[in-house]
């Protein structure tokens, strides 16, 4: 029997609009992040950290760095999902919430540069404590909402003849049921917490349910992305679509213990705080089935066919890259002891691997929206460059965990002296600096097949 087919269509004209000013969005926002992404590097790199007089300006500038290249690239990608993943056109409701959300982001973008401060250092949604900033923020998640809503009611059914984009678009209609759920979570943690709570606290419990679970949400649509790189970087993805469609139910699955959190532990509670932690490090154990299919994929496949060797060179190399940070990541995530800096450099690798399936994901999609073909060189060395950057940027910061350097610090504060701490620290730089040009490679590629140059 064939294998199926894995492929996300682009169904009409206004699904390839809507999805093109999502992707348009999400790549908008990972240009601000890397703006403030080299203070960050230079903030937190021996030597050259003693010359940047920007302590206090690194915090703001890891709230804005955080919140672009986390929830907003992120949510913009899963906007983009989402539209394609719908059985109906409405334009008029695709424009409203593209134009809140675009607004949004442009406010936080810019709230720094009109005053915006005092940052709040709480996990999943960072903030700058100002109406500037609120605004931004509030604006954006109306839009994320809007669409939401628009794809839950428009969304694929599952047919009796299921093929391969169905089994997908049935695992992002799964994404936005998890993404309800959060946005459940954080209302429900606001109806619960006590009024008297304030500052940097008050939003840590605030976020701290919802956040977890809208990880869920970016796996599961990595997963998705993991399945079409192998397929169209001819990997030998032999899953049937039901037992994919299986497996991404699987993923799923743990969201159903979020009410019954809730329920067993106060919103202040210690209880809570490790519930979901527990959630997110065991309940992330339920991604290992599909990612192990397509890992088994990839080590199946040979060389990509020579019909289309350009984009299987780059696809794969997204897809090998994604897949090895993101388990980097997660072995990190079971050595944290403590308030050290182990704790980002498992983010890091956990969300950089998403990212870099989403970099692949926008690869294979630009050119499918009417743009110019994706640069084949410089696109295949861009997620090896990207990752290994990320990489070695993870590894310096868990080595130098191991020394008890503090997380969310910079320059002095870090109180890194010994040579262990200094060469760690070091190590993590160097990977920073590369990882941000690996960024910039990545929006280059994006760049100049948005501008429709046909030969590299």
């Amino acid at each position: 029997m064939d294998a199926a087919d894995y492929q996300l269509h682009i169904s009409s004209e206004n699904v390839r609009k809507t999805t093109t000013a999502w992707l348009m969005l999400g790549l908008a926002s990972l240009v601000g992040a890397g703006i403030f992404s080299i203070l960050l590097v230079l903030a937190r790199t021996p030597t050259i950290q003693e010359m940047t007089p920007f302590i206090d300006f690194f915090r703001v500038a890891l709230v804005v760095h955080v919140d672009l290249s986390v929830l907003i690239w992120l949510l913009s990608m899963a906007g983009v999902m989402w539209s394609l993943s719908s059985s109906r056109d409405l334009p008029g409701w695709d424009r409203f919430s593209f134009l809140l959300a675009a607004a949004g982001t442009a406010i936080v973008i810019i709230s720094p540069f009109v005053g915006a401060a005092d940052p709040l250092m709480n996990n999943y949604v960072p903030l700058l404590r100002h109406p500037v900033f609120y605004t931004g923020l509030g604006l954006f998640t109306a839009g994320i909402a809007s669409h939401l809503l628009r794809s839950a009611i428009t969304r694929n059914g599952i047919r009796q003849d299921l093929d391969g984009t169905g089994a997908l678009q049935f695992g992002i209609t799964l994404s936005t049921l998890i993404t309800a759920v959060a946005i459940a979570a954080f209302i429900a943690s606001w109806a619960g917490i006590p009024s008297t709570m304030d500052g940097q606290a008050y939003f840590e419990f605030l976020f701290w349910g919802g956040g977890h679970v809208l990880q869920f949400t970016h796996t599961l649509l990595m997963m998705v992305a993991w399945v079409v790189l192998a397929h169209a970087s001819g990997c030998r993805f032999e899953l049937t679509p039901r037992l994919t469609l299986t497996f991404l139910i699987i993923m799923a699955l743990p969201i159903i213990t979020v009410p019954f959190l809730y329920i067993a532990h106060d919103i202040i509670s210690p209880g809570h705080r490790l519930a979901f932690t527990e959630l997110m490090k065991y309940g992330g154990l339920s991604s290992l089935p599909l990612g192990l299919a397509v890992l088994v994929s990839v080590f199946k496949a040979g060389k990509p066919p020579e019909d289309f060797a350009n984009e299987g060179k780059y696809l794969r190399a997204a897809l090998l890259s994604s897949l090895g940070l993101f388990a980097a990541g997660g072995i990190l995530g079971f050595l944290i002891s403590g308030l050290d800096i182990v704790i980002p450099a498992h983010y890091h690798g956990s969300t950089v691997g998403v990212t870099i399936a989403f970099m692949g994901l926008s690869y294979y999609l630009l050119p499918r929206l009417g743009f110019g073909v994706i640069p084949p060189r410089m696109a295949t060395w861009q997620p090896y460059l990207y990752g290994g950057g990320q990489l070695l940027h993870i590894l310096g910061m868990a080595w130098s965990g191991g020394y008890g350097v503090q997380r969310k610090t910079a320059g002095l504060a870090q109180g890194v002296d010994r040579l262990g701490e200094i060469a760690g620290m070091g190590l993590m730089g160097l990977g920073g600096l590369i990882s941000v040009i690996g960024g910039l490679l990545f929006l280059l590629v994006c760049y100049k097949s948005i501008r429709g140059k046909k030969s590299w």
